[in-house]
């Protein structure tokens, strides 16, 4: 991706997945990158995570499910986003760790959760996901996505 470090880089071509924030004025601004689109998917939730709770050394209290339609790139990267705002603003859970798979053109994916009073609240919460500048795409090295969430 563009911006990449040299860490960054060398890290992507032995085939490392990761994520980061990047500044942006009173939003949160994301990036992550991984060997298949499926990771890359999981990365930017956990990216987004990152930005407003601490959750190292959390462990799930449960883990759910959550069946993507088929659509393209950015819409599910969109929704998956969306859903896990959707699942902290309205069940009090947040990802603790992700797992996503192809399933007929859409997606499948593990949320491993704990709930809101279990992690360490480091941040604001993500409010929505913006459309504008959310890219996810191949890349030289695999899958990236960039994209910013309203907090």
């Amino acid at each position: 991706m563009l911006g990449d470090t040299d860490d960054d880089r060398q890290a992507r071509e032995r085939g490392e997945s990761g994520h980061r924030a990047v500044p942006h004025t009173a939003d949160i601004r994301i990036e992550a990158w991984a060997a298949s689109r499926e990771r890359c998917l999981a990365e930017a939730v956990l990216a987004m995570v990152e930005c407003f709770a601490d959750v190292s050394g959390v462990r799930p209290t449960a883990v759910d499910r959550v069946r993507l339609a088929e659509g393209c790139d950015e819409d599910l990267l969109a929704t998956l986003l969306d859903e896990v705002i959707f699942r902290l603003e309205v069940h009090g859970q947040v990802p603790v760790d992700v797992e996503a798979d192809e399933d007929d053109g859409g997606l499948d994916v593990r949320l491993a959760v704990a709930g809101l009073a279990e992690v360490e609240i480091t941040g604001a919460a993500p409010k929505a996901v913006a459309w504008h500048e959310l890219r996810i795409g191949p890349d030289a090295y695999g899958w990236s996505c960039t994209v910013t969430v309203d907090a």
